[in-house]
């Protein structure tokens, strides 16, 4: 008589679209210990689940299986602020102050170059560097944001990508009264585009967008549940001529406006009082830490470690290439880590668990993604990348946070996939043709230099 089971195992009848398998997998989940030989399937853009090394898979073979053996497995990093097509003006402009660096030489280029089609390039060519160096999420503000919209979808990044207002003539506004109106319009065109593109507006900040301009933002986005990104305190002279203008700082000019009560992403937030840092935190505003744009720019260092003593959520980003000159949030991360050690005379300041959480799990909470990315976990989107652990620089491994912040960089990166679709595979682009990206933005700058 054949054995009878009475609880037989039900086999899924899901068929995984991938298997990887063979890596070291950091989910970046709380708490969460590093995984040897295990393997991770994916169905669609999802992760289906994640086997324990030697637990059995109960599921259908997988249609494709990535080998991943010496190799580290980890969530996509997000780049949560960056003007994406600034590209176009790397070095550029190059060690000046910020004020002198803003108002003399970037803002006249942009008026100058910026069009459509040197803005899509841009973009392009800034999705490479990102996609080359692991990066699967971004938030962009600039100008012409339709072209970065195409971009950043043609690419297969996920991002929140905003129109820039400002109160000046800007490059597709020439009108500043109309600021508002194109910022209306773009959020109209694209809300509901793409899973993975996210419309919404870019103050650039309380400076130079005026009380009015700022409640108009605010407002706008509230009707379409979407958050706003600005420049908070960047530079001490910022701040003092808010002061000034209001009689009061940066953070409580914005709250008595209404601004901290929606979500809000603050970028750089150098200049800071404990009481600001509290009131953040109270209202829950998201901000991000741009320390290599801050050095070059000799903007200050902002109090991350005080901040996330207060709860804040922080994210990390690169800002443009104007003022850092590369997209590579590893060397960020490295740059971040060890700058508030220096700047507090303190070791054991900034972990670097700390700032690989900035870089991912942290950073999508920064854009309200955390229930999609950030971490690896069975339903999340599969917004992840390896790291290719077969160089001189990455041996031996003791920590596998330790050998991420100090000592990879981007080209470690072999692999990238957002939603499920590699967008990166053994270090060859899937979805853009690099040649043709790099030679015309080379074009592009030649004609800028031969212009200037």
């Amino acid at each position: 008589m054949a054995d009878h089971n009475p609880n037989p195992v039900k086999i899924p009848d899901i068929k995984p679209d991938l298997l990887i398998q063979g890596g070291l997998l950091l989910s970046m989940q709380p708490r969460a210990k590093p995984l040897q030989d295990a393997r991770l399937l994916i169905h669609q853009d999802r992760i289906l689940d994640i086997l324990a090394p030697g637990a059995e898979n109960p599921y259908p073979p997988a249609a494709e299986t990535l080998d991943a053996r010496n190799t580290l497995i980890m969530p996509g990093l997000i780049n949560t602020h960056c003007h994406t097509a600034m590209t176009l003006f790397r070095g550029l402009a190059d060690d000046l102050p910020l004020k002198e660096w803003l108002f003399n030489k970037i803002f006249p280029a942009e008026a100058r170059y910026l069009n459509p089609d040197t803005v899509y390039w841009g973009t392009l060519l800034g999705c490479l560097e990102m996609i080359a160096s692991g990066t699967t999420a971004l938030a962009d503000g600039y100008f012409f944001q339709d072209a970065v919209v195409r971009a950043i979808h043609e690419a297969g990044l996920r991002g929140l990508i905003s129109q820039g207002v400002i109160d000046f003539p800007a490059p597709g506004v020439p009108d500043p009264a109309l600021n508002l109106k194109a910022g209306q319009s773009f959020l109209e065109k694209w809300t509901g585009f793409s899973d993975r593109i996210t419309p919404g507006l870019f103050c650039h900040s309380p400076l130079t967008c005026s009380a009015k301009t700022l409640q108009g933002a605010l407002d706008i986005s509230k009707n379409f549940s979407l958050p706003l990104q600005i420049h908070l305190s960047e530079t001490s002279e910022e701040v003092q001529e808010i002061v000034k203008l209001t009689h009061k700082r940066p953070v409580h000019y914005l709250a008595d406006l209404g601004l901290l009560d929606h979500p809000l992403i603050a970028a750089h937030a150098v200049h800071l009082e404990q009481g600001e840092i509290k009131l953040l935190a109270d209202k829950q505003t998201k901000i991000v830490h741009v320390p290599e744009s801050n050095m070059k720019l000799a903007s200050g260092v902002a109090p991350v470690p005080a901040m996330l003593k207060q709860g804040l959520a922080v994210g990390i980003g690169t800002d443009g290439c104007a003022s850092n000159n590369n997209l590579d949030l590893f060397r960020e991360m490295d740059s971040a880590a060890k700058l508030h050690k220096v700047f507090n005379l303190d070791p054991v300041s900034m972990s670097a668990e700390t700032v690989l959480n900035m870089a991912t799990a942290w950073g999508a909470r920064v854009l309200g993604l955390e229930q999609q990315i950030g971490t690896l976990a069975k339903g999340k989107k599969a917004d992840l990348i390896t790291v290719d652990l077969r160089s001189p620089h990455l041996v031996p491994l003791y920590n596998p946070y330790s050998t991420l912040v100090y000592a990879a960089d981007g080209s470690d990166v072999r692999d990238v996939l957002v939603d499920g679709k590699f967008l990166l595979k053994n270090r060859k682009f899937q979805t853009l043709d690099a040649e043709e990206i790099m030679t015309r933005v080379a074009d592009i700058g030649r004609a800028i230099k031969a212009d200037g």
